[in-house]
């Protein structure tokens, strides 16, 4: 049966970024207009409120001279009778705000008298009439709308209930500014959310550049391991353009691995191969007619045996440079005394050679410890001093200088041999490389030696470094950085 991948519905980032960042403005925006809506609006209640409560007063206050209600004490709050009664009864007009209530559309002013009979009204509504004793103010409901009652007992000046006022505020005004409200929000949201939500693509469309440069660079990479494109350079001298800096770094190293790896195989398979023909050559001659001469099964099983321990050297050599790679892994947290390393490696070489005349030059102040482990720093000298040793065949004398700053401390191992070329200084750390190759397979060498030591140098953030000339002898110089804290556990191994 065959398996059908299902893939999901891709959505850009930068979609993702712009409806997100709408979304998110928009929440804000309705939190914060909610209290600016809830504010406004029990403002505006509340002025419909006061003005229910000041038309109640001042009809109450029009008629407490009267001694009862009836249809002609309310005359004068007719518009066609009100100024010939204000004349006759020597009052003069009701104040405007009074008059400007009765003549509102939305406000319904009513007088009852003792019988609760309506005896004036500015407007008629058809609404069940409820009146007490005591001065309400109170919201209620009409024709599933919300409004306003405010109701009273009008009391003349013998302090005698005569009647009743009642108003009813149809809240057609607020209603109206209320839905304008609702209108200017939501559209305002809406605006807002589309302002916000272009911004934010195109912001993100701008910050994305370089990872798309990137994500460009991945697919060449993919399609040729081997491609010289890189993410162009970034100047927005932020995360995004360390990135595409990192970026580049690693594909840098990566291509610099997969070329080491390639010539590694190259040089490995090319050195095995004189060793294993050699072998190889010996057991054919032996199993052909060496095995009955005693003289030629020995020359064969000597020069085999030199071949096989050739080739033990070259792996072992190749598995340090393997595990140099992994330094940052397995020994990060070394330390080392270095006067005291220096020292041991310098008495056991006086020991393990005579007849070479070794110098130490100690200039180095207190006793720093460098962030190596021991027993690399220990291979590095090894290494160099073999080297020192290998190429000193007239004036058999070998220097070791030590000194220190505040930051670093130097190691100098230098001979007085042969020398090198200035054109083949750049290569001799180069793996497999030998200035002169029979010589230095008649002396056992590999060529990976001074490889080692520079790539150990370097996982340990030294450098290694050399100056030679042809009849004058090589000095080679190792820096190391000084660990500030002083106080440390050693490594002992």
């Amino acid at each position: 049966m065959e398996n059908k991948v299902i893939k999901k519905k891709r959505m850009s980032l930068k979609w993702k970024w712009a409806i997100g960042t709408g979304v998110g403005v928009l929440l804000i925006f309705a939190l914060f207009s909610f209290f600016v809506f809830k504010i406004v609006t029990d403002s505006l209640y509340a002025e419909e409120h006061r003005d229910v409560e000041s038309t109640v007063t001042q009809v109450r206050s029009r008629l407490q001279n009267a001694n009862e209600i009836n249809y002609k004490t309310t005359d004068i709050f007719r518009p066609d009778l009100n100024q010939k009664s204000a004349v006759n009864n020597n009052q003069g007009g009701f104040n405007d705000s009074l008059l400007a209530s009765l003549t509102r559309r939305d406000l319904v002013v009513s007088v009852y008298n003792l019988e609760k009979e309506s005896v004036f009204s500015n407007q008629r509504i058809s609404m069940k009439t409820t009146l007490s004793e005591r001065k309400s103010i109170k919201r209620s409901k009409f024709h599933h709308k919300d409004i306003i009652v405010g109701q009273a007992p009008i009391i003349n000046k013998d302090n005698q209930v005569i009647g009743y006022v009642r108003v009813v505020d149809l809240l057609v005004k607020y209603n109206n500014r209320y839905q304008r409200l609702i209108w200017l929000f939501t559209l305002t949201s809406l605006l807002i959310f589309m302002v916000i939500s272009i911004f934010g693509y195109g912001l993100t469309a701008y910050l994305l550049k370089p990872m798309n440069l990137i994500n460009q660079s991945m697919r060449n990479l993919e399609e040729d391991p081997q491609t010289d494109l890189r993410v162009p350079e970034i100047d927005t001298n932020d995360e995004l353009s360390d990135l595409a800096h990192e970026f580049n770094d690693m594909i840098d190293r990566m291509q610099r691995y997969i070329d080491q790896q390639r010539q590694f195989v190259e040089d490995v398979s090319h050195e095995l191969r004189t060793p294993v023909a050699v072998v190889e050559g010996h057991l054919k001659m032996l199993d052909r007619w060496g095995k009955d001469d005693p003289q030629v099964l020995d020359e064969s099983i000597k020069a085999s045996l030199e071949e096989t321990q050739r080739m033990k050297s070259l792996v072992s050599e190749m598995l340090d440079l393997t595990r140099a790679d992994q330094i940052e892994i397995n020994y990060a947290d070394e330390k080392t005394n270095v006067v005291q390393l220096v020292n041991q490696v310098f008495n056991d070489f006086k020991m393990i050679h005579p007849e070479f005349n070794f110098v130490m030059d100690d200039d180095i102040t207190g006793e720093p410890i460098v962030p190596i482990y021991r027993n690399h720093l220990e291979q590095i000298l090894v290494i160099l001093l073999d080297n020192a040793i290998k190429y000193s065949k007239d004036r058999k004398e070998i220097h070791i200088s030590t000194a220190n700053t505040k930051k670093t401390v130097e190691i100098a191992v230098q001979d007085f041999g042969e020398g090198i070329a200035e054109e083949n200084l750049k290569q001799v750390f180069n793996r497999f490389y030998r200035i002169d190759k029979a010589r230095s397979r008649d002396q056992g060498g590999n060529g990976l030696g001074l490889s080692i030591a520079k790539k150990l140098t370097e996982e340990y953030h030294g450098n290694i470094s050399l100056e030679s000339s042809v009849g004058s002898g090589s000095i080679f110089r190792i820096k190391l950085p000084i660990i500030e804290d002083q106080q440390i556990e050693i490594s002992e191994k």
